[in-house]
């Protein structure tokens, strides 16, 4: 047999009792997968990684041998992996395997096992496998590609379930298109309506099909601004004429971007709504700056703070006072516009001046561009730069760390 001539085919292994021998990073690999698809699987290994034991232990569906292999192991067997790292037993279980007509995948010789393993992908409702002639690196390649594609897109698949309906609200992540979660690029590639926000990745907006009508939710910061009513009112009403709507936000929907209020708008209104997390730019601009939030020995505490109301100001929530007490790292976002009153605040409270300041403008993006500075000058360094919205402002120890 040779992986050229392989015939593709899908197993029903549920209930069924699948062997893999081998404890190692192969077995790894393949343990979730047997088990999602409900495979009674025995692992016989002589040793296994750390990761292979926690899957024995916590689930029931696996059972784990640490021995030899063992002539009549397969007894029963519907499907065996030899995945050790000793080629002379891997031939020994392939060989048992034939004689007692088990399909058999050979982890160090593909074309020595009467089965081979493609490169796979689930995707709506569908099992996508790839086969390349015995090249692993080239099939996990194109079915990468493949699952990028229908994720953008860029081909389509009919799919056997009902579409998607209602709104589905979305976190676009901070900028950089290829930081939207899976979920979200799928759902956003099934889309009939995108209401977009200003700060939603601009380029997966790009790749939509004519057929999709794009509304510009307009939250331009201290700017020209679609009302949150009228916002919650286009989501009801494209949802209720049957349209699948994405409501397509920047960073994540609930941090500061009143994506709860457009879910209880929805949900007033019986249009049933899809969450899917995004990366947020609080934590994910600082790290690609080169600055972790948080580091051990260092810091214990990180508080994301929203600059849109001055210290002081009646409707303000944040302890300020406290704030500046804290010796962990303060993340302010959307604070460009009222630097001066947000320093003043801090280092009034007692944070000391020398404290170190980094400010990341277009996070993600091919614009990003940073500044260094103290909590005692950066209002000045931020006002000399020309720093505009929008902008990540990180305080405390960690921001010395930026590259």
């Amino acid at each position: 047999m040779t992986a050229e001539n392989a015939y593709l085919v899908g197993l029903r292994l549920s209930g069924r009792k699948v062997v893999v021998v081998g404890g190692g990073t192969v077995a790894q690999r393949r343990l979730p997968l047997l088990i999602a698809n409900g495979a009674d699987v025995h692992v016989i290994a002589r040793a296994a990684t750390p990761a292979v034991e926690a899957l024995a232990q916590a689930d029931p569906g696996i059972t784990l041998a640490l021995r030899d292999f063992e002539p009549g192991d397969l007894d029963g067997a519907w499907y065996a992996i030899a995945a050790t790292d000793d080629g002379a037993v891997n031939a020994a279980i392939s060989d048992e395997a034939q004689q007692r007509r088990i399909f058999c995948v050979r982890a160090d010789i593909a074309r020595e096992g009467s089965a081979v393993t493609p490169a796979t992908f689930d995707y709506d409702g569908l099992s996508v496998g790839v086969l390349a002639g015995g090249e692993h690196r080239r099939s996990a390649a194109i079915r990468s590609a493949i699952h990028e594609a229908l994720q953008r897109g860029v081909i389509t698949a009919e799919v056997t379930g009902e579409a998607p309906s209602g709104v589905a609200l979305v976190g676009g992540g901070p900028g950089d298109p290829e930081l939207i979660t899976v979920r979200g690029r799928r759902l956003l590639a099934r889309a009939d309506v995108v209401v977009a926000d200003r700060l939603a990745p601009q380029d997966l907006l790009a790749e939509l099909g004519p057929h999709v009508e794009v509304i510009d939710a307009a939250k331009i910061p201290y700017g020209r601004a679609m009302a949150q009513d009228a916002i919650n009112q286009v989501l009801v009403d494209r949802a209720r004429a049957g349209k699948f709507v994405v409501r397509l936000k920047g960073g994540d929907p609930f941090v500061f971007a009143r994506g709860y209020e457009e879910v209880i708008a929805c949900a007033d209104a019986g249009i049933p709504v899809t969450v899917v997390p995004g990366v947020t730019s609080a934590i994910a601009v600082p790290a690609l700056a080169g600055v972790p939030v948080t580091h051990r020995g260092l810091t214990h505490e990180f508080v994301v703070v929203s600059g849109h109301v001055a210290p002081g100001h009646p409707e303000s929530l944040v302890n300020w006072n406290a704030l500046a007490q804290m010796s962990g790292t303060i993340v302010l976002l959307m604070a460009v516009e009222r630097i001066e009153l947000f320093a003043k605040a801090l280092l009034d409270g007692g944070r000391p001046a020398d404290t170190p300041v980094l400010v990341v403008q277009h996070g993600s993006t091919v614009a990003q561009r940073t500044l260094r500075a103290t909590l005692g000058d950066a209002p000045e360094k931020i006002r000399e730069d020309g720093i505009r919205p929008p902008a990540i402002i990180v305080i405390g120890a960690v921001a010395a760390f930026a590259s």
